[in-house]
């Protein structure tokens, strides 16, 4: 008598199963990924935290999640998604599971560096799920595949009430739970990739060495799109982790409320990423880009207004009069600020396996890398700067300067593509620019 096993997904449904499968288990891993954004709060309480320090507790996970998905990319080019992405999973289980053994910043900081594992997921989902789809629908898998962000609203909403509950080590136990049941569930309904398939059949050439996948990291325009990812998932990154702290300094809310606004804002900046892949696909990345960029400027310069107090010199004597971006404002802008966002991410990853088709595991790698040291080097920035200026909404002041420049980055850089176009014609993947 045998034991009923799933079956292996047919050749007909596996894009589909794995496509479902990597963004369930991507969910999962960016709920652990920003754990800290919920239970740092009161970890920040127990420990007397400054503001720095609590941005670099929040960040460190982060630092870890964005350090490995240029390794973790690149090994799934090589290995196959279905086996990084399960034993990334269970290393993160096992560091998350440990967290509950610290008691010191020192240890925390360790324990966090561990926790950090599961954000590399994204690098491998991008390299296994882009292998299942044609370049014409990439942009649309990918973007599905990015919902997964949604993970950190998971968090933002739940964590609260387990933490009140039980305290925050529940929080840590239940979510590493969570990640072993999730690794064993992707391993048993996923299958390999094509190309590993056809590469244990001996239909395509064996594997580069490892210093050839990094070829491609030799061209600036990898790193235009790395910085471009800094600002649009970077910074989303920053603000899932910041925002509860944001709001509980600035307009009172206590952790639960300041958690469940906080998904407010994650939940569009990371549905409407499945809608940013189709947009991709359908207008073209880089107008969905300049879209992302000029509303997102206009956003960061109306939150980083600060509250003041003004006096006019009026005909009849001074006029006195106040200024302050309410909460209900504030929420409102920053589900547009979120919403652009999510455009901008799946924007950015339309271009990958366009330009980079054999390469996808390591630029996808380095991009992601990059935006994710945004969302470890822009926390402990605003908490810098809270503890410089004394103005919460320096953190704006900081995020609009960025998106500026990506902006302005990227319309010299198409501005001087069109004048080249005019005297020699473009390639083919021109128009995905």
């Amino acid at each position: 008598m045998t034991a009923n096993l799933p079956a292996a997904p047919s050749q007909d449904s596996a894009p589909r199963q794995a496509l479902v499968m990597s963004t369930i288990a991507f969910t999962v891993c960016f709920a652990v990924w920003t754990i800290f954004s919920i239970i740092g709060v009161r970890i920040k309480q127990e420990l007397g935290l400054n503001e720095t320090e609590f941005g670099l507790l929040v960040g460190t996970p982060i630092l870890t999640g964005s350090l490995v998905r240029i390794v973790l990319g690149v090994w799934t080019d090589r290995y196959g998604g279905r086996v990084v992405y399960t034993m990334t999973m269970l290393a993160a289980a096992v560091a998350t599971f440990l967290l509950t053994f610290a008691h010191t910043y020192e240890q925390m900081l360790l324990a966090a560096l561990g926790v950090g594992l599961a954000g590399g997921s994204f690098a491998v989902g991008v390299a296994y799920v882009s292998r299942f789809f044609p370049a014409g629908k990439q942009g649309t898998a990918l973007g599905i595949f990015g919902v997964g962000n949604v993970g950190a609203a998971v968090t933002k909403f739940l964590a609260p009430f387990v933490l009140l509950s039980w305290g925050w080590q529940s929080v840590a136990l239940i979510w590493a739970a969570a990640l072993v049941v999730m690794a064993i569930v992707f391993w048993f309904t996923t299958g390999d990739d094509p190309v590993i398939r056809e590469r244990r059949a001996g239909k395509i050439a064996p594997v580069r060495s490892f210093w050839q996948e990094f070829a491609p990291l030799k061209n600036l325009q990898v790193w235009r799109f790395a910085f471009y990812y800094f600002f649009s998932f970077g910074a989303f990154v920053a603000l899932s982790l910041w925002l509860p702290r944001y709001l509980i300094g600035v307009y009172g809310f206590g952790i639960a409320t300041a958690g469940m606004i906080g998904a407010a804002y994650s939940i569009p900046a990371s549905v409407f990423r499945a809608y940013g892949g189709v947009l991709s696909d359908r207008v073209g990345a880089r107008t969905v880009l300049y879209s992302t960029f000029s509303v997102c400027a206009v956003a960061t310069l109306v939150l980083s207004l600060p509250s003041a107090d003004y006096v006019v010199r009026g005909i009849s004597g001074p006029i006195p009069f106040h200024f302050e971006i309410g909460p209900l404002a504030f929420i409102a802008v920053a589900f547009v600020l979120g919403f652009f966002m999510s455009l901008g991410k799946a924007a950015v990853y339309k271009h990958i396996p366009v330009y980079y088709p054999q390469s996808v595991g390591a630029v996808g790698g380095v991009v992601g890398m990059i935006g994710g040291l945004g969302g470890f080097i822009l926390p402990i920035a605003f908490g810098a700067l809270n503890d410089l200026t004394g103005v919460w909404s320096s953190c704006f002041m900081l995020l609009f300067v960025i998106v500026v420049s990506c902006l302005i980055w990227m319309h010299v850089t198409i501005r001087r593509m069109e004048r080249a176009a005019a005297v020699k014609p473009a390639p083919l993947s021109y128009a995905a620019e």
